[in-house]
């Protein structure tokens, strides 16, 4: 058992929810009971997470999108945003999130954990947003063709969706999960030939193409698993908790 004011001392001062401005109100979104025994971990603050908190006993919930964003976040809440929020305090369970700060982290983020798949030689931060790079590349510690660097990336992410405008051959590789397809206009200039990312938007196809570079989505769910569920680990050491990752894959 701990304290949840320790936990959230923890969290604020670790993952730096600070240092990079965000929509999301990050951080403890809803304070819940004062001691936690059990946490889970998961992509987004729904409904279907907060419930099957409840049936696994938790205590608290960790998300990379949370449930409150924008200025007067508890103003801007809707019908959904309202129900979600009426149910956290019926179970008095708390609320925690950490949205781009997660994404970014040098050691426990999505990005970092995401290349550590790949075997980097050495990672270097790239993509800037609000002031703050997110994202890192790399060189791979071996080549690898096009098509056996997919059938990896489905072996450990899922189903990618490709723009294969650049050489067949992957050597410097990209990587910002979620939404990170603005990170195409950072390849040229860091000489990144592949960008993985979690999803892209329409615009994306031309700046990949008129740039000749190629960019992989591997799904923005999928790609923003790894951060909750190394933090879930790094709790689970320091504060000798229960913890447990609940997926609830979109497809997406």
């Amino acid at each position: 058992m701990a304290k949840l004011k320790e936990i959230v001392k923890y969290l604020d001062r670790e993952l730096k929810v600070k240092s990079i401005k965000d929509d999301s109100k990050n951080g403890l979104q809803f304070n819940g009971k004062p001691e936690v025994k059990k946490m889970v971990f998961g992509v987004d603050a729904c409904l279907e997470l907060f419930e099957k908190a409840v049936l696994r006993d938790a205590d608290m919930i960790l998300v990379h999108h949370g449930l409150l964003w924008g200025k007067n976040p508890i103003k801007n809440l809707d019908e959904i945003g309202k129900k979600r929020l009426e149910f956290l305090k019926k179970s008095k369970i708390s609320l925690y999130a950490c949205h781009l700060p997660l994404d970014a982290h040098p050691r426990l983020g999505n990005n970092i954990q995401l290349s550590r798949l790949f075997g980097f030689k050495s990672t270097r931060p790239f993509a800037e947003y609000h002031g703050k790079n997110i994202g890192y590349y790399g060189n791979l510690a071996k080549p690898m063709e096009m098509n056996d660097f997919l059938k990896y990336i489905e072996s450990k992410l899922g189903k990618t969706r490709t723009l294969l405008f650049g050489t067949r051959t992957v050597k410097r590789l990209g990587i910002v999960s979620g939404g990170g397809s603005d990170a195409v206009k950072d390849m040229n200039k860091h000489k990144i030939d592949t960008l993985l990312i979690g999803e892209h938007r329409h615009s994306t196809y031309h700046f990949a193409k008129e740039r000749k570079v190629n960019v992989v989505s591997a799904g923005h769910y999928i790609t923003e698993t790894v951060g909750v569920k190394t933090v879930a680990k790094e709790l689970e050491r320091k504060f000798n908790i229960k913890t447990e990752f609940i997926d609830i894959p979109t497809g997406l």
